[in-house]
């Protein structure tokens, strides 16, 4: 299961996205009493009529065969692709021995992401000869088959060979698919053995890795072999020839030679460890991706599981990080596989703002630079202006554990002149009005959002002011959605805790369920005097 299948509003926008793209796809349903041909019949007819679409009438207008739209492009690849439903989903499985198979739902905007990643995959694989069947299923539709199917939220991708089903574990672009589809049923490795095929290799392939070996042979091949079919996203090719080699990876000098080439910048690494499949795949991990990567909805899995834990993310509009890029890939360089560094656009609320929020700057329009320890579950704000020089000194203050974590804050308030009989704390001033304070605090902890935080806050006004006269005690709140310090933690909403003056490590939690005279009966008991009187009744 790739995401759960619940759907919010954020999704809504893409809805129409994804109804475009199933307008596309022609349903092939077995169930039809005037069906009566079998579906890989069907999608023989399919394949045929695309390749009569291909084969164009020589006095045809030529204008008109380079008019296809995207969407016929689209339309076309979608055909490829079998619709499967409750009559043909088991025949189809059982009788094709490697079954691709995607589970959608009509109303998930991932799913209208990937459909024509899948659709495209689904045409080169064609183009290819694999063997593998690539076919969809509306989950929605139909939820028995997709239980039987253990489709359990969306989009899934399932590989399926001779009924068995594999887990999707590759990447979520066409190549990535197609890379990832043909090393599960046969081919982990492109072997190169022509100046013709290199050059043709180069033309299809943006990132791949690169193994020289004067034989296919003994034990350092073998170490390859295993980490091609271990790795689940990158294309592995090979050649026993140093001048076709050379075509793909320049630099290289000599046989059993390891490298990774990727279209950016830092287009050649060299491997330079020993032939074994763990060192193999930790090299490649450390060095697949670019020096900045643009974090997307279809790669954000693939980027959070990165052994770089620490991530620098550099939020900004498209245009300012046009200007911002390669000074920031020149720094990047310089901590390469250490820090790992990922931009946002700014406008995409999808994306920057669930980051933003947990900064509290989740209104903010201009360029901004953040990281996550990702191990120590940390984040840290750069709180100079971003340029080059100040992200590199950043960076460096990162490694060297000499960055201070950022806890979000919002501005500190004016209680002397909102004359706040409970007063408002923030992460700003929580040390000087709760830990610091010599006087008893009783703090409630709310959200906005929480549905008890109301009856809770109109409680402790009431017993902010039954205990008026008390100079020992004060009542403060703090909204926790907006407001962290590394010594409050709380887990539930509302939450009353009282620091009692010369022991503020140990706050004592109340309950939020007692009523207002059981907690001002407790407040007595822990704050006055013991030779003053009680005054327990409000």
């Amino acid at each position: 299961m790739l995401f759960s299948k619940n759907p919010t509003s954020r999704f809504l926008l893409l809805t129409l996205t994804f109804v475009l793209l199933l307008s596309f796809s022609i349903n092939i349903n077995a169930s039809d009493p005037t069906n009566s041909e079998d579906d890989s019949d069907d999608l023989e007819q399919l394949l045929a009529l695309d390749e009569q679409e291909d084969q164009l009438p020589e006095d045809q207008d030529q204008e008109s065969s380079s008019r296809f739209s995207e969407a016929e492009v689209l339309s076309k690849a979608q055909r490829i692709v079998l619709e499967l439903n409750s009559d043909n989903s088991k025949r189809v499985i059982d009788e094709n021995e490697f079954v691709l198979l995607l589970g959608y739902a009509p109303w998930c905007v991932r799913s209208a992401e990937l459909m024509p990643q899948f659709a495209e995959a689904a045409t080169s694989l064609k183009e290819l000869g694999s063997p593998v069947l690539m076919a969809k299923l509306d989950a929605e539709r139909y939820p028995k088959v997709a239980s039987l199917l253990d489709i359990k939220g969306f989009p899934t991708l399932l590989l399926f060979v001779n009924g068995t089903s594999l887990a999707y574990t590759g990447g979520f672009s066409a190549e990535e698919i197609v890379i990832w589809a043909r090393k599960k049923t046969g081919v982990p490795v492109i072997r190169i053995n022509t100046v013709t095929e290199a050059e043709d290799f180069l033309k299809k392939n943006l990132m791949f890795v690169i193994g020289l070996f004067e034989k296919f042979e003994g034990s350092d091949y073998k170490a390859f072999i295993k980490a091609a079919m271990s790795d689940n996203e990158i294309q592995f090719a090979e050649a026993s020839n140093i001048e076709v080699a050379k075509l793909l990876y320049p630099d290289i000098k000599a046989t059993n030679f390891l490298g990774i080439v990727k279209s950016e910048p830092e287009r050649y690494t060299a491997y330079d460890g020993t032939f074994e499949m763990e060192n193999i795949l930790q090299f490649l991990d450390y060095n697949k991706f670019p020096l900045v990567t643009k974090l997307t909805e279809l790669n954000s899995v693939r980027v959070y599981s990165s052994p770089v834990k620490l991530q620098v993310y550099v939020f900004a509009k498209a245009d300012d990080f046009k200007t911002l890029l390669e000074p920031l890939q020149d720094v990047a360089r310089k901590f390469i596989t250490k820090v790992m560094f990922i931009y946002i656009d700014i406008v995409d609320e999808n994306l920057a703002k669930p980051f933003l929020t947990l900064f509290g700057l989740e209104e903010s329009k201009n360029t901004l630079v953040t990281a996550f320890d990702n191990k120590g579950s940390s984040k840290y704000l750069l709180q100079s202006d971003p340029t080059p020089s100040n992200i590199e000194e950043f960076c460096s203050g990162l490694l060297h554990g000499s960055i201070s974590t950022y806890f979000k804050s919002q501005p500190i308030p004016d209680n002397v002149r909102n004359n706040a009989s409970v007063l408002a704390v923030v992460g700003k001033t929580f040390d000087d009005l709760v830990l610091n304070s010599p006087k008893n605090v009783l703090l409630e902890v709310y959200t906005p959002w929480c549905i008890n935080c109301e009856t809770t806050s109109k409680q402790v006004e009431k017993l902010a002011k039954h205990f008026k006269g008390l100079n020992s005690l004060i009542f403060a709140k703090i909204d926790a959605s907006a407001n962290e310090h590394p010594k409050l933690q709380v887990d539930d909403y509302p939450s009353l805790f009282l620091y009692k003056a010369g022991d503020k490590d140990n706050p004592i939690k109340l309950s939020t369920k007692s009523g207002s005279k059981e907690l001002a009966a407790f407040i007595n008991k822990q704050v006055r005097p013991k030779d003053q009187a009680a005054k327990d009744e409000l």
